[in-house]
């Protein structure tokens, strides 16, 4: 609750008058001041009413690339038996206050506001909650109040068509990897049946023994797995342009259109992080939305140490492609060291001044302004 500069007047006023008249015995000013302090009261009195509203809020659509559309339709609904007068209401959207008309909404009826959502840049667009001001008829007093929770907009970075993807390095059949597409001929492991489960592919024999049917996970090992490995340490993206790193947004769009392609093809891939976020937001659904809300980081102790280290222990796939910016020139070497666990290795330096020297043999390395560059390169290589 907070009183207007004209309460505060007002307010002032009532005690230098009941102070003066009762000081100096004049009834007319203990009189003029027992009004305004009357005023104030019934003022404070009215802005504590609590309006009964409720909130709906529907994404159209809420996951989109960024520079496409999304709209955001709020409605509210006056729950209460009382018409809720002299209220002004502002829905955030970011880092912006969109108006919300509420005044003089009648019981039972409802208002709608669609808005557009900004998508110029890649990230998680908070949208909410609903701020609703009630203020007295006099505007002595003005009380605010939150309304509804919070849903996000996921602006995913833009995705470039690439109309080349690895064809890997064949493995045996013996092999083993982490992805298990439905369908292939070299067992993996076991695990729950689920509805919808192909019964030719229940092992009866341990389905018998634990008391719960069992199905079989195949493996195809020669499928090539790709790894992409998004570099998001600060210090691997110095520049900066209005606080943002357009190498780093660069290398989103770049991940995402590896993701897109490798995904269109059928073939297994996965994500990294060099500094991972201690936790993802509540929500992700996803590599896409993991590219919409990941952030530049300090990075701690050594990150790129620890991921160079798990991808060579771990052998996470076939194609490695690590995405990363200017200030990470000098940690190529590090990414060559991986070519006896990778067979190909593909580097993605964007925002960088000149040619980038590969580093080490066998390393392929893609200099690009941004994701459209990247794209056509990528289209280039001629070892796919």
């Amino acid at each position: 609750m907070g009183i207007t500069a004209r309460g505060v007047g007002l307010l002032a006023a009532a005690v230098v008058l009941l102070g003066v008249g009762f000081g100096y015995a004049y009834p007319e000013l203990v009189v003029l001041g027992a009004a305004a302090a009357v005023a104030v009261g019934y003022a404070l009195v009215s802005a504590a009413w609590r309006p009964r509203l409720s909130v709906e809020r529907v994404a159209d659509p809420d996951r989109v690339a960024r520079g496409e559309l999304a709209a955001m339709t709020l409605t509210v609904r006056n729950t209460g038996r009382l018409r809720s007068a002299n209220l002004v209401a502002e829905d955030r959207c970011g880092a912006a206050l969109v108006p919300v008309p509420l005044l003089r909404l009648r019981p039972g009826r409802d208002t709608e506001v669609r808005y557009d959502v900004p998508t110029r840049r890649r990230g998680v667009v908070p949208v909410g909650p609903l701020r609703v001001t009630r203020r007295d008829p006099l505007g002595l007093v003005a009380l605010a109040r939150s309304y509804g929770g919070t849903v996000p907009v996921w602006v995913h970075p833009r995705i470039h068509p690439l109309t080349a993807v690895p064809t890997g390095a064949g493995r045996s059949l013996d092999g083993r990897t982490d992805s298990v597409p439905h369908g292939s001929i070299t067992f993996d492991s076991l695990r729950e049946y689920v509805v919808g489960d192909e019964l030719r592919r229940v092992h009866w024999r341990t389905s018998a023994r634990v008391g719960e049917l069992m199905v079989r996970e195949n493996v195809d090992t020669s499928l090539p797995r790709i790894v992409v490995v998004l570099d998001n340490r600060a210090s691997a993206h110095p520049h900066r342009v209005a606080g943002v790193a357009e190498s780093f947004e660069s290398g989103c769009e770049a991940a995402a259109s590896v993701l897109a392609a490798a995904v269109g093809e059928g073939l297994p891939v996965s994500l990294l992080l060099v500094a991972p976020a201690d936790e993802e937001p509540a929500g992700v659904a996803g590599p896409l939305d993991r590219l919409a809300a990941v952030e530049l980081a300090d990075g701690g102790d050594d990150p790129l140490g620890t991921t160079m280290s798990r991808l060579r222990q771990e052998r996470l796939g076939d194609t490695l492609v690590f995405l990363t910016g200017p200030g990470a020139a000098s940690d190529l070497g590090h990414i060559g060291a991986l070519r006896g666990a990778y067979p190909s290795l593909v580097v993605g330096m964007f925002g960088a001044a000149g040619p980038t020297p590969p580093g080490a043999a066998g390393l392929v390395v893609l200099d690009a302004a941004d994701g459209a560059e990247f794209a056509a390169e990528w289209d280039g290589i001629r070892r796919w």
